[in-house]
């Protein structure tokens, strides 16, 4: 803000991508990532090829844009573009690996109380096909321990089905611990990655992840609209999902109704035509996040995070957040009596955040200073 001295960092300079920083101070990339010049000059490009050349885009220029962002989404969780799938939202691509599944010996998925609703819901909505939910409990509404999970698994459990990164706390879970508790008794591991892919990193290989979801809207700047299903390759040919739609068929242009052949990669997991406006945001944001360097861009916003802990502690804050730094992401929860009031304090100084059960949340990224939040957490303290 004018009249104050900021302290910079090494991507300071990718600050003025972003113009919603010319007017208020941006603390929310949790709940919507800001979005930058880059990705508004794709979007623009895709309405003038829409202008000028209607359909025929589709053929030399639209398509080979899904397949380069397949390739990208893959480059970012250590995956092969063969093994990622292209989908509107999270829920569409869960709905997809849902219905591929066979829960007649399996009936039983495993997930929890902190899990974003949508997680969970895949599997209520099924208890009348049989399927059984165990929700696990968290003790401090910061995480589950894995001594839960290995008393939940069983021989009886089709899929764990949770997150990389808790949306009510921010805490990081291990997903290779998660892996070898459901492998062990024959269960897939699914990963709700929406909150994370982008902030931190994602090797879905080195963790051995059956599934995994993430998507633009948050760290990855790329909007609403675009999300991605990576499904590990030895399961490609194995499952067969009930939901689809005419991406899915291996052929088709041959607009055959007769018969469903799937394709043998990832895309026998897709549905329909993609928003390609949201395809072309997205390549703007991964773009940019590529220029400036994945490894500088989790070495910033960790450390932003840290920093910012620090701050809300000094300020007699009690933040709720895991107790190893390792284990916690950019999503920073401080408790309130009263959130939504808090959140409209900060918002009268022109500083953008948002509000969750008994907390604020602020989500500093890498396109933030110390400034950002060192104001926010002053504002909180005199509340």
């Amino acid at each position: 803000m004018a009249g104050q001295a900021v302290e910079l960092h090494e991507l300071a300079r990718y600050r003025a991508e972003f113009p919603v920083f010319e007017r208020q101070i941006y603390l929310n990339t949790c709940s919507l990532g800001a979005l930058s010049l880059r990705s508004r000059a794709w979007v623009e490009r895709f309405i003038l090829e829409w202008q000028e050349r209607g359909a025929a885009a589709w053929y030399d220029v639209w398509w080979s844009r899904l397949s380069e962002l397949r390739e990208r989404y893959a480059a970012v969780i250590g995956a092969r573009r063969e093994e990622v799938a292209l989908h509107a939202s999270v829920s569409t691509a869960l709905a997809v690996v849902a219905s591929a599944l066979d829960y007649r010996h399996r009936p039983r998925v495993v997930t929890t109380a902190l899990d974003f609703p949508t997680v969970v819901y895949q599997w209520l909505a099924k208890r009348n096909e049989g399927v059984e939910v165990e929700i696990l409990e968290s003790p401090d509404g910061i995480t589950v321990p894995l001594e839960a999970f290995e008393k939940a698994v069983d021989d009886r459990t089709a899929v764990v089905a949770t997150s990389q990164v808790y949306f009510t706390s921010g805490a990081v879970q291990d997903l290779r611990a998660l892996a070898e508790i459901a492998h062990s008794k024959g269960a897939f591991l699914l990963v709700d990655a929406y909150q994370s892919v982008g902030q931190i990193p994602v090797d879905v290989r080195g963790e051995q992840v059956d599934f995994l979801l993430g998507g633009g809207l948050k760290w990855l700047l790329g909007g609403p609209g675009i999300a991605f299903l990576y499904v590990r390759s030895e399961l490609l040919e194995e499952l067969s999902p009930s939901v689809t739609g005419w991406f899915a068929d291996r052929d088709q242009f041959r607009f055959e109704p007769r018969s469903l052949e799937f394709h043998r990669d990832a895309r026998r997991f897709e549905q329909g035509t993609p928003s390609l406006a949201s395809v072309h945001a997205q390549l703007g944001g991964l773009e940019l996040l590529e220029e400036a360097g994945w490894d500088r861009v989790y070495r910033v916003t960790y450390e932003l995070k840290e920093d910012l802990i620090a701050c809300a502690r000094e300020a007699g804050l009690e933040p709720k957040v895991a107790s190893e730094p390792a284990r916690r992401s950019s999503i920073i929860m401080i408790p309130s009596p009263d959130p939504g009031a808090a959140v409209r304090t900060l918002a009268e100084a022109n500083i953008v955040v948002d509000a969750r059960a008994g907390c604020v949340r602020i989500s500093p990224f890498f396109y933030n200073y110390r400034d950002d939040y060192a104001g926010a957490i002053e504002l909180l303290k005199r509340r």
